[in-house]
């Protein structure tokens, strides 16, 4: 059964940047589209980005458009979350997710990201 594991979360000053990583753990998942949701406390999980298997078309949410980046390198099986421009209300736990497309979800652990004002 394949795997997600994300890191580059941690503490940041408003404003400031980071940049998440999300490593597979086989190449099937090139194959898939990838994604990233957040879930900050006693809130629901909510959609933040997600891309193409060719990493083309990416789509986000309207309170990340503009700020962060989604991309993705197959050859490294690993997908990204950059972040620019970070806000408190960014806080909260980011989750990498891949579909495969015959009704099964793979996610990964999360990673805390905590913005200060």
């Amino acid at each position: 059964q394949g795997r997600l594991v994300e890191s580059g979360g941690g503490l940041v000053q408003a404003g400031g940047s980071l940049t998440l990583s999300c490593v597979a753990s086989d190449r099937t998942f090139s194959s898939h589209p990838m994604g990233w949701f957040r879930q900050a406390p006693g809130t629901e999980r909510e959609f933040v980005a997600a891309i193409s298997p060719s990493g083309f078309r990416p789509i986000y949410s309207d309170s990340v458009k503009g700020r962060f980046t989604i991309s993705r390198d197959n050859g490294k099986n690993t997908l990204y979350l950059q972040m620019n421009s970070l806000e408190p209300e960014d806080t909260a736990v980011y989750y990498c997710y891949a579909n495969d497309g015959i009704g099964n979800l793979y996610w990964g652990r999360g990673t805390q990201v905590t913005v200060s004002s």
